[in-house]
Parts: C-alpha cells; structure tokens; sequence
C-alpha cells in the first residue's frame, strides 16, 4: 500500500491531532509503515529531535504512535507566537526570523516548497504519510497563500476528512459549512466526515448523520465517543479550557500533593507537567490568580514564549508576590523569571529587567536559540530531557539541579521533559512532600513512557472501533471520490492559485 490523506478539522482543538495519532497507530499495528506530518503549525508547545532539530510536540507524539524517531520532516514550518501579533518562524527546526502577520506573507511563498520537499521525503521513505491539518479548511481569509490545508491537498491530491467536534454543538453546520465555503477544486477532495467526542444516545444522532451524507454527498466515516482521561501532547492552551480532571487516582501514601501550574499568557510546554499528574495522589490544576496558591504543595512556573512580558503579567495579578516562601520550580522561562536579573535586548527588547530574586542567578538572551537532548543526574538519578530556550542562565550560587540550581525550596531549570524520568520524578515529588509537611509517598512502579503507550494504544482502538477503516485504506490507495456533488455557496468564490502543476503530484 502506497499514499497519504488529510485530517482537516472544522475548527482548532476539534480532533485533528489525536486522529491523526489515532489512525497512525491504526496503521503501524497493521504492519505499515507509516509516518506523520503538520506542513505548518502553530504552538508553543515543542520538541527537540534527537538531530536538533525543533518540530511541535503534538508532531513527536505522532512519531511515537508510528514507533518513530521524530524527524524535522514531520513539520517542517513551526510558528511560535510571542505576542499577538509577532511570531518566530522555525523552518526545519531552526529559527529563520520573526514576523507579524502581514510580514509572514511575504516569506510565506518561499516556504511552500519546504513544506513540499518535505512531505515528498517522507512519501518516498513511508508507505503511508498521514497529514494534519491546522485550524479549519474554511478560514477564507487566508486560503489563496495556504500552505497547511487544502493549498497542500491540492498540490499532493490528497483526499481529505474533516472531523468535526460535537461536543460543542454545532457541528453539522459545521461539517456543511466548511465544505459550502471551499472552491470547487477544493471540495473535490473533501472526501467525507469523522464525527469526535460524542457521548449520548447513537439513535439520536443517526437521523443528523444520515441527512448530513444525503445533503452533502459525503460519507461520514466514523462517530468516535467521548474517551475519558485521554490527554496528549496537545498543541494549543485552547485545550487547556477542556482540559479533563487529572491527577485524582487514590494516593499511594496517607496525602495527596497539590500542583498549581500557573497559567501565563504565553506559556510553552505545559506538558511538562503531564507526568507529574500520572503519579497517584497528585493532583494538578492550572491557576491564574493569588488565592488557587492558598493550598498549593508546589507551585510551577512552565515554559513561556515572553519571559519578561509574562513576568510583568506575574507582577501585576500579585502571583510574583505569592510566591515566596512556598515550593517552586521554574522551567525553562519560569526559572528565567526566579532569577535575579534578566538581560533581554533579543526576545522583548526591554534590556535590563529585575526578575523574582527568588535563586541566585542572572539571564543573559542570545541571537541563537539552544535546542538540544541533554542528559545528566539529580538525586542520584539519570535524567534525559530537552532544551529549547534563548535566555541563557547562569547560577551564581546554591545548589545544583540538573543544569539550573536550587535554594532551599525554590528549584529552576531550564530543561523540559525531565519529570518523564520515573526515578527522577519520584525523588523529587518526595522532596516537595518533605518541604511541604505532606505524608505522600510516590507510587514505585509509575512508568510515564507506558502510561503514554497505552494512551496511543487507546487511540488506536477508537479508530479501529468506530471508524470505516476499510473506507479509509480505499482513500489512500484511490484518493477522493470521483464526482462528489458541489455545495453552493462554493462555486461562486475567487479561485486560489493552482498548484495541481507540482512536480509531487505523481508520487
């Protein structure tokens, strides 16, 4: 078996990622090989390959539900927004530039064939290549320079599938309209549907999705149910408004610890903390305000795209001032913020800022961003990680930890992914229980790595049972329907540039 298909989704944070991990895992327990890949994404949540490469964290899941090294092929176009308006723009895992909005299209063109390139790479290594999309097909505004969605699909005639999230509600208006709104050529690839995260009665739902397959031509492919305690790697703090209730298995000790994750505007790599809400007993919620610190064991300050912009944000809903004294540990950017001083003339240009003061240590940011898999020891334990960051750190006193140091309570580094380590993990939970008076005992025999194994397993199984696989090994040996009905309003739209002439095309 030989092609490749696009999950599209009618809004972000509709399924995208997980569906596409879902039937990645499908397919490689079916003995394919099979291989990820996001043309374009935008997240401040990331990755380091093991070449150095910075790709999005939801792209190195999908890598591990292939059973894959990820590779910066899988997402060659990486956009990290520091503010509203402004951007990093990772190309092939290193950083080009910054832009806003209107810059990017004038360097959105040249990228086009990197992503090709890179989509070609894979179709060449894999038997399969499944594609995700970004945000919606629909977004009119911004088809004629697309690179991510259906301006892919038409340059590798990819087939299509949209999955539309029903536990907004909405979502036939949803499916229809986003097919409405497509050009022609567009809509001649839209395939059919997938319907996510449906709890109630099928019956009831059946009458919707026959009249949505009689109204629109299209085939709905699947109707996969709500999954309970299924979380990762997610992209975007969209999620974590729909993030489900974590860390609430019975403790393994007498006491369970409390973990506030504090929410910063532009926090990055809130998957850290994912592993510590896989021990039993600990509980993790995210917090924007002084008083959900009251009952806090640990207080974490995550990763952030704007360290000083953030630290003011910190300052002013008084969370800098209810910091001290309490259990803290700051990663990556939130070490940054611990520190006395920071030096920033590249990230915001603000120069010298005072920081929290909390750990003897000044920040310097440099041109070049670090990106790499560091490993080394804490607690008498190996520790594996990655780093991401361009403030540079240096410690001018305490004690050492990991690559950052540690003054009595307050704990900073700048590698991510540490906590994944189980005896590492484990240490150090049973070091915060010992500042913080709590009697818990971390359970020994949590393995994060299986933990997520059984969750990709899991996704899997959803698509396996409740969607057409038989359909959808069709559409990647075929492609899309021949003759699929047009749904006006479409027709009358301007058409994009056609990019059916791509050398790519044949493969």
């Amino acid at each position: 078996m030989r092609g490749a298909l696009l999950v599209a989704g009618t809004t972000s944070d509709a399924g995208k990622s997980v569906v596409t991990a879902g039937i990645c895992r499908w397919l490689a327990r079916q003995g394919v090989k099979v291989a990820p890949y996001k043309a374009q994404n935008m997240s401040l949540n990331s990755f380091v390959t093991a070449d150095g490469a910075e790709i999005g964290r939801a792209q190195a899941m999908q890598a591990a539900a292939c059973g894959l090294e990820p590779s910066a092929d899988m997402n060659p176009i990486l956009l990290k927004p520091g503010s509203d308006r402004r951007s990093q723009v990772v190309v092939m895992g290193k950083p080009l530039t910054e832009v806003d909005a209107m810059e990017y299209w004038q360097v959105k063109e040249r990228l086009r064939q990197v992503a090709v390139d890179a989509l070609e790479r894979l179709r060449s290594s894999y038997d399969v290549v499944i594609c995700e999309g970004a945000g919606s097909p629909a977004e009119i505004n911004l088809r004629r320079g697309d690179i991510a969605n259906m301006g892919l699909a038409r340059a590798a005639n990819l087939p299509v599938i949209v999955v539309g999230d029903i536990d907004r509600g909405g979502v036939f208006a949803a499916l229809y309209g986003t097919v409405a709104l497509l050009e022609p050529a567009d809509q001649a690839l839209i395939a059919g549907f997938v319907v996510n995260k449906f709890r109630g009665a099928p019956e009831l739902l059946e009458p919707g999705l026959d009249m949505i397959r009689e109204l629109t031509g299209r085939e709905v492919y699947g109707v996969l149910p709500w999954l309970d305690g299924l979380w990762l790697d997610v992209e975007d703090s969209l999620a974590l408004d729909n993030r489900p209730a974590i860390g609430t298995r019975t403790p393994y000790g007498r006491q369970v610890l409390r973990v506030a994750v504090v929410r910063l505007p532009r926090i990055s790599n809130f998957t850290d903390v994912d592993a510590l809400a896989s021990e039993p007993g600990v509980t993790v919620r995210f917090v924007t305000s002084p008083a959900e610190l009251e009952d806090a064991d640990l207080v974490v300050l995550p990763g952030s795209r704007a360290t000083v912009s953030d630290l003011a944000w910190l300052r002013a809903t008084g969370l800098a001032d209810a910091l001290p004294g309490r259990a803290v540990l700051g990663i990556c950017g939130g070490y940054q913020m611990l520190a006395g001083t920071i030096h920033d003339d590249v990230e915001s240009g603000a120069g010298r800022v005072e920081g929290l003061g909390l750990l003897p240590a000044t920040v310097e940011f440099a041109a070049e961003k670090t990106l790499g898999r560091p490993v080394g020891a804490a607690y008498g334990c190996r520790v594996e990680a990655y780093e991401i960051h361009h403030g540079v750190v240096t410690a001018e006193g305490g004690e050492p930890f990991l690559d950052g140091c540690r003054v009595g309570s307050v704990w900073g580094t700048t590698w991510h992914g540490a906590l994944e380590n189980d005896d590492f993990r484990r240490a150090f939970l049973a070091d915060v229980a010992a500042v913080s008076g709590r009697d818990f005992t971390p359970a020994p025999d949590v393995s994060f790595a299986a933990m997520r194994e059984e969750r990709l397993d899991a996704l899997g199984d959803l698509i396996e049972r409740n969607v057409d696989t038989d359909a959808l090994l069709r559409l990647l040996e075929g492609g899309a329907p021949q003759g699929l009905p047009l749904l006006p309003p479409g027709g009358a739209l301007r058409e994009a540039p056609d990019f059916s002439h791509n050398r790519f095309l044949a493969q």
